[in-house]
């Protein structure tokens, strides 16, 4: 017949009479007469601060909880964060909530998540919390690279890298990474025709930096392969108006072109050409052996006429040495001294002289 119910210092009383909820009770004992078993009491502790109780929105709307419980009604688009005694607690989606604030000290504040990118200064402390995850979303964008971040397929804004955070089911969240470092893309395997008809196998390399990250990712589906396919379009427009011998020969003015037809053609899509070059040049066996044929006869005919033009030097030279002795005889004299010396160098000998020179008359040579 007599219900007894004791409510200690840190707890308070919910009294609900025949599922009803009446009133708060405070810490104490508390005597009801209840012989139909109408009577309830829940007693909760106020030092877990939520309360967690499925009759909430009726203990709410009875003012009950005025100046003894903080109260939070939140609406679709707004979240809320919970400090407690100053340390961060959790994340609340739309809902309504009740905190006793007699024994904990809470703080609240409250997030549009119309905006759907979390910002605050305590992001990392928040997104780290055992709930976040049900709520947020996060992001990493990598090193080097910027992250072009779409709401529902609209471009928002470039994110440079780092880690975001963003509402779940606010809006369809994209980001897409974008290499911004110094890349090289090998074009390999190019079977192109020089304007003489000769098939060659060229390899070539494309060295490219993305510039703006947004158009690399909405202009072209992918701005590696856009690139790549250009190199081939104008490799094959380049190659295709030279003959085989200009090709060969002047190599860097195709190089040249190619840089400023690149730079033309991918402006559009958010990159730009660094450098290009040809790595490697194949040509067909039998035009390989043509090739060094032909090679090896202007080797040859170059060192013939190198030869002659050295054996008529040497003729020239000899000329112009016999025709200035025979002007001057005393020069005559000091030649023949010079080519005495060189014999005496060798061997023994004995030697008189006549009035005319060494040419004139040799006595005796040992």
């Amino acid at each position: 017949m007599l219900k007894h119910v004791k409510i200690r210092a840190y707890e308070i009383g919910l009294y609900f009479h025949d599922g009803e909820f009446r009133e708060l009770l405070d810490p104490g004992h508390d005597w009801f007469f209840d012989p139909f078993q109408r009577v309830r009491v829940e007693v909760v502790s106020q030092r877990a601060p939520w309360l967690l109780q499925e009759k909430l929105d009726v203990i709410v709307k009875s003012g009950a909880l005025q100046d003894r419980a903080l109260v939070l009604d939140l609406k679709d688009y707004e979240r809320a964060l919970i400090w407690i005694d100053g340390r961060f607690s959790h994340v609340l989606p739309p809902g309504l909530y009740a905190y006793w604030t007699s024994f904990r000290e809470v703080r609240f504040e409250v997030v549009d998540a119309r905006r759907v990118r979390f910002v605050h200064p305590d992001w990392p402390l928040i997104v780290a919390s055992s709930n976040a995850g049900r709520l947020l979303d996060t992001i990493s964008v990598p090193a080097g690279h910027d992250g072009v971040l779409f709401y529902d397929g609209r471009f928002v804004e470039t994110l440079p890298a780092g880690q975001y955070a963003f509402w779940k089911n606010m809006a369809e969240v994209r980001v897409v990474p974008v290499d911004r470092r110094e890349l090289v893309l090998d074009v390999a395997g190019q079977e192109l025709m020089t304007a003489d008809k000769v098939t060659l196998r060229l390899n070539a390399l494309v060295t490219y930096q993305v510039t703006d990250a947004r158009l690399a990712v909405s202009v072209v589906d992918d701005a590696r392969q856009a690139l790549y396919r250009e190199t081939q379009l104008v490799l094959r427009a380049l190659v295709g108006a030279r003959d085989l011998d200009a090709f060969l020969v002047d190599k860097d003015a195709l190089v040249q072109e190619l840089e400023q037809g690149l730079r033309r053609r991918v402006t559009g899509f958010g990159v730009e050409v660094v450098s290009a070059g040809i790595r490697d040049v194949i040509l067909p066996g039998e035009m390989k052996s043509l090739l060094n044929k032909v090679t090896e006869a202007k080797k040859a005919a170059e060192a013939n006429l190198i030869a002659r033009r050295e054996e008529m030097a040497a003729m020239r030279s000899q000329a112009n040495t016999a025709r200035l002795l025979q002007e001057n005889p005393t020069l005559m004299r000091l030649r023949e001294l010079e080519v005495l010396e060189k014999v005496a160098a060798s061997a023994k000998l004995n030697v008189v002289l006549g009035d005319k020179g060494l040419t004139e008359r040799v006595v005796n040579v040992l």
